[in-house]
């Protein structure tokens, strides 16, 4: 058994991590509101009428770029706006519903990455892009549909390299506390309950981990090699798990889950 401590999703993908309370999970679907949009550094060859799964590196995300991280966000999806408070304080709301907006917003993200990275808007423009059919989003993996993160696993690791690990770094859906470190990498082919009355999620693989894990989410910096530090402790490059939903359902904080 274990405790659900947190849930997030990430509208925008690389952007900040939003909590939430509760969350309705349905059959074969992504969590909500979770990596609708992305900001695409020059052509992908995405195309909105046959979304494709395509590499994080086509996407101004952290893996690219660790500047992302200085910019604190927020998606309203009542209003269909997005809010971007910068280093400084400003603060600017694009509505994504005008193209005009979605290109201001877009332009806003490049003053900030050309001032921090080695990144030139003139070759490589940003544009938003969205995907609102029910098969695709913009995850790291074709079987990204929900995320878990065992926290003890993170904990673990920590104490391993004599540091505190945020687990933001790892950008997952559901936290979940109570744990033995990596022990739901051993949870593949298994059903999650979560919840007394809520969904159920088929365990389909661990999470290999990339750069975008050394960034510091509160300073931007990338101070930690986390993707080497896993490898020499444990022996892979793997912290959390993706999973598919099997049951509808809604999950709240505090929830109880278990393996069935």
């Amino acid at each position: 058994m274990f405790t659900i401590s947190g849930l997030y999703r990430h509208p925008i993908k690389g952007f900040t991590p939003e909590p939430l309370r509760s969350a309705a999970l349905s059959i074969d679907g992504f969590f909500p509101f979770d990596r609708l949009y992305a900001l695409e550094v020059g052509p992908s060859g995405f195309t909105a009428e046959d979304p494709q799964f395509l590499s994080k590196m086509k996407f101004a995300v952290l893996a690219r770029f660790a500047a992302v991280a200085r910019l604190k966000t927020r998606y309203d999806e009542i209003a269909e706006t997005f809010r971007i408070e910068d280093e400084d304080g400003s603060v600017e709301v694009f509505d994504l519903t005008q193209p005009a907006a979605r290109a201001s917003l877009a332009r806003h993200v490049e003053n900030v990455l050309a001032a921090h990275e080695d990144y030139d808007p003139v070759r490589f423009p940003l544009k938003l892009l969205e995907t609102r059919v029910d098969h695709h989003r913009f995850t790291d993996s074709a079987k990204g549909f929900v995320s878990l993160l065992n926290l003890n696993s993170l904990n673990d690791l920590g104490l391993k390299i004599g540091r505190d690990l945020d687990p933001l770094r790892l950008r997952a859906n559901v936290w979940m506390k109570g744990l033995p470190p990596f022990v739901d990498h051993d949870w593949v082919g298994k059903t999650i309950k979560l919840g007394n009355d809520g969904p159920e999620l088929e365990a389909l693989k661990p999470i290999v981990r990339c750069v975008a894990t050394h960034v510091n989410p509160e300073t931007a910096a990338r101070d930690v090699d986390l993707v080497a530090a896993l490898f020499e402790h444990y022996g892979h490059r793997d912290c959390g798990i993706y999973c598919r939903v099997i049951r509808e359902g809604t999950v709240r904080v505090d929830d109880i889950g278990h393996v069935m």
